[in-house]
């Protein structure tokens, strides 16, 4: 599981920036805005997490027992809110209520990992869910263009294989891109740079966090 220091964020969309000796990064925006509305402890829950939130929540949309815990945290209702396990030494260093400081939980240059949910296609054929070739097109063949072929065997075992590639929902599945360098931090404004795409649609909550595959989420001196 990874446990290296992270965010909640909003994804706004990509762009391109110059760099200095010429070359161009394409770059994802990721509005990361986000505050401490609880924490869990080893004591009382048996693990250590910040529970971050981001984006209001109108009163009248949020249900009594949701509105009663961030009313006794003294915070206004947040739209989106994940739990982030991590180590305790890191919980301990944000109070609730606070924002969580950009500059603190990254550097330029490192790789990070982020998780969003892809932008769903509804119901779709194994063209374009799977990429099939599809049946050939000659030789009298008719209405069979697109099919995906035979989904049964012969007399053993005589049924259709479980897991076998066939139409259905095609994304709106929880996705995770790896290893993408923070290019730029903008802690003013609350934005993170990284490099490269970002899985889920425009406007969408990703969750970003330290890299487990590289250098403990951290970049080489």
């Amino acid at each position: 599981m990874n446990q290296h220091p992270g965010t909640l964020g909003r994804k706004l969309g990509m762009t391109q920036i110059f760099n200095a000796d010429g070359t161009v990064d394409r770059v994802t925006v990721v509005e990361a805005a986000a505050i401490v509305v609880g924490k869990r402890t080893m004591e009382k829950d048996g693990y250590s997490a910040l529970i971050l939130g981001i984006g209001e929540r109108k009163e009248k949309h949020t249900t009594k027992p949701t509105a009663g815990q961030f009313k006794k945290a003294n915070l206004t209702p947040m739209r989106t809110v994940r739990e982030l396990r991590c180590a305790p030494e890191h919980a301990a260093q944000f109070e609730v209520g606070q924002k969580l400081p950009l500059d603190q939980l990254f550097e330029v240059g490192q790789k990070v990992d982020v998780q969003g949910v892809t932008i769903g296609k509804g119901f779709s054929g194994v063209f374009r869910r799977h990429h099939f070739s599809g049946s050939v097109m000659t030789h009298g063949s008719h209405e069979y263009k697109r099919h995906g072929g035979s989904i049964g065997t012969n007399m053993t075992p005589g049924r259709t294989l479980p897991g076998l590639k066939m139409p259905g929902q095609h994304g709106n599945k929880i996705r995770t891109a790896l290893n993408l360098k923070v290019v730029r931090i903008d802690v003013e404004n609350d934005m993170l740079l990284l490099n490269g795409a970002v899985p889920g649609a425009k406007n969408g909550t990703v969750i970003v966090r330290g890299a487990v595959k590289k250098n403990g989420g951290k970049p080489k001196k």
